[in-house]
């Protein structure tokens, strides 16, 4: 069972009924089923077989995930390749994947064809905007093939925010598993069907959540992916009756704040999520506020799984408020020390997990899929803690914590503190050198209002009695914003290359 299955079942039961959306473009079941296999049968009189790759580079766009399920329908598997990256960053995909094929959008030709001087195995572009509308016009449509569950089905580049990317191979199985864990565990319904994601197509967040939306029949919002608009994005959720979506923290904190979300009507809003990046607990007191009919959704996890592993439900948002939540159906669970030693309840550990949602392993990179997958389980990077009722707790990615004098500095909880400072929109913690203490917490702030950034003392003054003293940051330095991915993850090693040297603030006399 693929998404290219459920779209061709529901085109034969129900041909009528929306499928896909965007902002200039509506189609049916039966018009994407139909443009599906004639893209299909384009891609495989091009060459494109079983297990051939197939890139797929573009904005947001219905003719984007036909693209995908085009590619899945032949056999092939899909390459979906993040839109911001230069030439030579698409180049080192293009031959690490072996894709023969590219689809792009006509605005990417350019940077494709800079791409391609780089890497000898693409043969064929098909362009959005371009060449694909008499490309699907003049193909044959290809009957159904038969897709064996365990075959992959997408490479997707993990966001890379040190070192190269890693190509993270799901099957067609890890996706459609993770969806019915989602239907199951979430209690989606029927009358949940009309989905909405803010997150690009080429990240897992915005292709996984659609799933449940296909194999209910139900109709799948695609918005614009560039320049985030909060109140065009609240007209959108208004105007199409949106009964499920996702967005980042940041995305959920403009929203949040746009002075007539309370007059608006999002009575269709049955589920808001949001993932893909920490959020405070300050901001999901605020989404809690500010959506009362919905329910608000934790989602945990990363690319490698599907994506989702833990989810914290509506019921438990306020009682368990900066949890993670619980692991879904179908996601087992430990958290180890070093030696895959199960640790006691309550102490901090590796979370890691075993299940059919989890990747098979890295494309072509069997030395670092074995280390991912060490002691049989996959190593999340995450850092956890589990309290006595079975909730996760996310303490830091074991590569951002700090080591303070001999002490343990976990980000993910003094980010939590900083954020609910009056003064203070934005927040990072990052470890920088140094020579007392080896090295030391310096916070990154984006101010409330720019013309009154917070002072290292009232930083300090506001953790006096949230925070231990080895917590508290000891430098400061005050930013327009935060570098980030598209994924809405700080990039920490970005802050720690622009700060290693100096700090804005240095810390006061202890």
């Amino acid at each position: 069972m693929t998404m290219a299955d459920l779209v061709a079942r529901h085109a034969r039961t129900r041909p009528d009924a929306p499928c896909l959306a965007d902002p200039s473009t509506s189609r049916s079941y039966a018009e994407v089923d139909d443009r599906v296999a004639r893209l299909a049968g384009a891609l495989v009189a091009r060459g494109v077989g079983r297990g051939d790759r197939v890139a797929v580079l573009g904005l947001n766009s219905v003719e984007l995930l036909e693209a995908y399920l085009a590619v899945l329908r032949c056999g092939a598997i899909c390459v979906p390749l993040n839109f911001r990256p230069v030439a030579g960053e698409i180049a080192y995909q293009l031959g690490d994947a072996g894709a023969a094929t590219v689809v792009c959008d006509a605005r990417f030709a350019g940077v494709v064809e800079q791409a391609r001087a780089e890497v000898d195995t693409v043969t064929s572009v098909i362009t959005i905007g371009g060449g694909l509308e008499d490309v699907i016009a003049g193909a044959e449509p290809l009957e159904e093939l038969p897709v064996g569950d365990d075959e992959p089905a997408y490479i997707m580049y993990t966001s890379g925010t040190t070192g190269r990317p890693k190509g993270a191979v799901l099957t067609h199985r890890n996706l459609m598993l993770h969806a019915f864990s989602q239907i199951t565990h979430l209690g989606i319904g029927p009358d949940d069907n009309v989905w909405l994601s803010g997150a690009p197509l080429f990240h897992i967040a915005g292709l996984a959540g659609m799933v449940p939306s296909l194999i209910s029949g139900g109709r799948t919002i695609v918005p614009t992916s560039t320049g985030f608009d909060p109140v065009a994005t609240l007209d959108l959720l208004e105007r199409e009756r949106v009964t499920s979506c996702f967005f980042v923290p940041a995305q959920w904190a403009a929203m949040c704040a746009v002075p007539d979300l309370a007059a608006r009507d999002l009575s269709s809003l049955n589920r808001v999520s949001w993932g893909a990046a920490p959020a405070s607990s300050t901001l999901i007191r605020t989404m809690i506020d500010s959506f009362p009919g919905a329910q608000v959704v934790t989602s945990f996890g990363q690319t490698e799984t599907s994506p989702v592993t833990c989810t914290l439900r509506g019921e438990d948002a306020l009682r368990k408020i900066g949890s993670v939540g619980t692991p879904m159906i179908n996601v087992e669970v430990r958290v180890v020390d070093e030696e895959m030693n199960d640790v006691p309840r309550g102490e901090i550990g590796e979370i890691v997990y075993r299940g059919p949602t989890v990747m098979r392993g890295y494309w072509n990179k069997p030395a670092e899929t074995a280390e991912a997958f060490r002691g049989g389980w996959f190593h999340s990077g995450d850092l956890v803690r589990q309290d006595a009722d079975g909730f996760y707790f996310v303490v830091d990615r074991k590569k951002d914590m700090i080591i303070s004098g001999g002490e343990n500095v976990y980000c993910a909880e003094v980010e939590d503190v900083l954020a609910g400072h009056p003064k203070v929109a934005d927040v990072a913690l990052i470890g920088v050198p140094d020579e007392r203490w080896g090295e030391t917490p310096l916070a990154v702030v984006v101010p409330a209002d720019p013309a009154d950034p917070p002072t290292l003392d009232e930083i300090g003054e506001f953790c006096d009695d949230r925070l231990a003293r080895y917590k508290r940051p000891r430098r400061l330095a005050v930013l327009d914003e935060l570098p980030r991915n598209p994924s809405g993850k700080v990039l920490k090693t970005r802050l720690r290359d622009d700060h290693a040297a100096t700090a804005a603030v240095a810390e006061p006399a202890v």
